[in-house]
């Protein structure tokens, strides 16, 4: 019986529903299909278009939460700190730098079918190397995938993390100083930050959120730790008192069920389990590839001159399904050794 069927099953979950709400979204959002659909679905395409976009919460609360036990659980050392961060960035742009490839090769294709405003241009030298080195958002180039700025906030997100952790290391009673840094940091992005668009491409904006998953964490660790997540929680609810924001109760509601789930486990030979472990673990990879998929489809719709709502409903369906077989190839062929290397890497120098 393999052991990660038995941990965390509520992040496999919340990771493989959020995924297909952003692939929903982003479908309802881009393309002549999503434009003839919402001629028999208008309210089914707004609300995809407005609302499945906070599943992107989701995964700031889980990457906090996931952060916080991998910076928790390693050394304080700059070493550490260096290899925490390179792995981390290789585990993300690795598997990113064939994703952007494969879009840009997309992207070319569906251009000389069609001339549609959201299929990107072919990028300049300067274009692509800002997303290798997840800085577009901060420079300003447009993405050449939907998506691409939350990986780059991701990464930015973790660099965060690691040097709350660094700087909260060297007090003498470390924890506690840590656990401060970041309520203090979330807070900040709570009342100030997160309600200003102008920061939405930096660590900042998203810090709230990211901030509760690693106190979620903590919390569920420790005996008598509770009042740290009751108090985060405190400040994001008088937060949205201040200024209501749907994207916050979704973070704070997710904490608390990361919390209060952080003990449950359910048997590896439960088939829903089993697929939902599997929806999860490819959801990188869908996050990454969907677009690609998105582009083609929609420049094959509008090439053949497709104006019936029905063969538009087949065709988002259809590119769902796409998408999530390229997920699966992509996930098993690159995202997965990629991994794998990273790992045997990291014992390698340990040893």
């Amino acid at each position: 019986m393999k052991d990660h069927f038995n941990r965390f099953p509520i992040i496999d979950a919340f990771k493989a529903i959020a995924s297909q709400f952003i692939v929903l979204h982003h479908l309802a959002a881009y393309g002549p299909i999503s434009d003839a659909v919402q001629q028999i679905a208008p309210s089914l395409i707004t609300w995809l278009y407005d609302y499945a976009r906070m599943a992107v919460q989701i995964f700031f609360v889980i990457g906090g939460y996931l952060a916080a036990r991998s910076v928790f659980n390693s050394g304080n050392s700059i070493r550490h700190l260096q290899v925490n961060l390179t792995n981390r960035y290789l585990r993300l742009v690795i598997p990113f730098f064939f994703a952007l490839v494969l879009a840009i090769l997309c992207a070319v294709i569906a251009r000389n079918l069609v001339d549609h405003e959201f299929i990107p241009d072919f990028p300049k030298l300067s274009q692509f190397l800002s997303h290798v080195l997840m800085l577009q958002g901060v420079l300003d180039f447009d993405s050449l995938l939907a998506g691409a700025w939350f990986i780059a906030v991701d990464f930015q997100l973790f660099f965060v993390m690691l040097c709350i952790s660094w700087l909260g290391g060297k007090a003498a009673n470390s924890k506690k100083t840590i656990l401060i840094i970041i309520t203090l940091t979330a807070a900040a992005s709570l009342f100030w930050f997160n309600r200003h668009e102008r920061y939405d491409d930096w660590a900042i904006y998203f810090f709230g959120a990211y901030g509760l998953g690693a106190i979620a964490y903590y919390a569920g660790q420790r005996e008598h730790s509770n009042a740290w997540l009751w108090l985060n929680i405190s400040i994001a609810m008088t937060a949205i008192l201040i200024d209501f924001r749907l994207r916050i109760l979704i973070a704070a509601l997710t904490a608390l069920a990361l919390f209060f789930t952080r003990n449950v486990h359910i048997k590896a030979y439960v088939k829903q389990q089993r697929f939902i472990h599997y929806l999860g673990s490819i959801s990188y990879a869908l996050f990454l590839v969907h677009f690609s998929v998105l582009m083609l489809a929609n420049a094959i719709f509008s090439w053949l001159n497709l104006k019936n709502s029905l063969l538009a409903c087949l065709f988002m369906l259809l590119t769902w399904a796409a998408s999530l077989v390229l997920a699966d190839l992509f996930h098993r062929k690159v995202e997965k050794p990629t991994t794998l290397y990273l790992k045997q890497k990291v014992h390698k120098n340990k040893a």
